[in-house]
């Protein structure tokens, strides 16, 4: 009776293959290229946090998904997202921190969801976020989607949409109707219009004790549409005298401007009041972005305003605007429709091949040359013939085979394979950097 474990990990947690990993690490690092561009820097907060600190702020839902456990007389947990070690970071490191303070973060988070296709209990999410003190500039609610336009730009999945909101519009809209004490519950249901539909958001908002002609009036004012000047008209035509609604509308315009300004084509962004964002933080702008050819993958990157990022731990108020790329998430559906096809798992460039082990001294002197241009680079070690060798070249991917026998490495030189075309011819081993180049 065989004693072996099965090696198994849990549902709801990826590994990739060499070939996906390169894909995913390029995706990872063309994201934060892009978020140190624009001035953001780096932050790598504890993945396991005191559970007293990390539950601060969480409540319902969030709190039964979060793995938490006992070590000694610690009551710990695995953080659930990067927002809030994010508000204990600058509530416990404000003194130290120059302000606007623009971090990003690209790390593992930990949620116990029920696995299902797509979702995880261990994912990236890849945040920016600016944070200020007593206020921040409006202009920060467009660097956000700027950044974010460069992002899938550079990523290039094909066409997308950033669709933006402000939750004072929406808010403001629902207080002139008369629901100041329901608007959780209204921003909740319309945030799911798209996923269940209008009639079944008509019921919901009935039920919620919204008056049927109100319902009518929400619904007609959310279609309101067209190009993002027409729809600031419209707004601005509204017989609503609401104050926050009021500002909601001059913040939008605001940002329809500035992000012009960042030399984002009009065709990537628009507003769409349907837009909610139903978690209870967000204060102000809010968007989400959408692969146009892709709609059934829904949102791949969402955020936000929100008027007071670290409440729960210090009496300082620290306004601020975020955004978070699900990675893991969106590598998996980028994969699924074919929008990702893994390639070579090889990222040496070249590949030098000794024909025998005494031949290693000058195999190691053409890897490093190569290196030292700062091409990758690998050596084939194995006592294995030449033809197995050939094939494990093949098999891997690489685009050059360097091969050494006893003539080249008398004469400085190598026999350099196009492992692609299959032509070859000696190169001298001071040229082979340029030559692999």
């Amino acid at each position: 009776m065989s004693n072996k474990v099965q090696p198994r990990i849990l549902p709801g947690f990826m590994e990739l293959l060499p070939e996906d990993q390169i894909a995913f690490n390029r995706m990872y690092d063309t994201i934060r290229r892009v978020y140190e561009r624009y001035g953001f820097l780096p932050l790598d907060t504890a993945t396991i946090e005191l559970s007293e600190v990390l539950l601060a702020k969480a409540g319902g839902e969030t709190e039964k998904q979060i793995y938490r456990f006992q070590k000694g007389d610690n009551d710990l947990s695995l953080r659930f997202d990067l927002t809030v070690p994010l508000a204990r970071y600058v509530a416990q490191h404000a003194g130290e921190l120059t302000f606007p303070f623009k971090r990003y973060q690209m790390s593992k988070v930990f949620r116990g969801e029920r696995p299902q296709k797509g979702r995880f209990r261990e994912f990236y999410q890849c945040d920016i976020d600016v944070i200020g003190v007593d206020s921040l500039d409006i202009v920060y609610d467009a660097e956000m989607p700027a950044v974010i336009y460069q992002v899938f730009k550079e990523l290039n999945f094909g066409a997308f949409t950033i669709r933006m909101n402000n939750r004072k519009v929406l808010n403001g809209y629902f207080e002139s109707l008369g629901y100041a004490d329901r608007i959780g519950d209204i921003l909740r249901t319309i945030d799911k219009l798209e996923k269940i539909g209008r009639e079944a958001v008509e019921e919901e908002l009935e039920r919620f004790g919204v008056a049927s002609a109100d319902v009518s009036k929400i619904l007609e004012f959310l279609a309101i549409g067209g190009g993002n000047d027409d729809v600031i008209a419209a707004l601005r035509a509204q017989s609503t005298e609401n104050e926050l609604y009021r500002e909601g509308v001059e913040e939008l315009a605001k940002v329809i401007g500035y992000l012009r300004g960042f030399g984002v084509e009009e065709s990537a962004f628009k507003i769409d009041l349907t837009i909610a964002r139903g978690l209870d933080y967000y204060t102000g702008t809010v968007f989400e972005t959408m692969l146009n050819d892709y709609p059934s993958m829904g949102s791949i990157c969402s955020g936000g305003r929100y008027d007071n990022l670290a409440g729960y731990y210090t009496d300082q108020k620290l306004p601020g605007i975020g955004i978070s790329i699900g990675l893991t998430r969106l590598f998996y559906q980028l994969k699924e429709n074919g929008l990702i096809t893994a390639g070579s798992s090889c990222l040496a460039r070249c590949l030098v091949i000794p024909m025998d082990e005494t031949l290693f001294g000058a195999a190691l002197m053409a890897a490093t040359a190569i290196r030292g241009a700062g091409i990758p680079a690998d050596v084939y070690y194995q006592n294995k013939g030449m033809k197995q060798k050939m094939k494990y070249a093949a098999k891997i991917g690489v685009p050059y085979a360097a091969i050494i026998g006893g003539d080249e490495a008398a004469s400085g030189t190598v026999m350099l394979k196009n492992m692609e075309n299959g032509e070859q011819r000696a190169v001298a081993v001071a040229d082979l950097a340029d030559a692999v180049r």
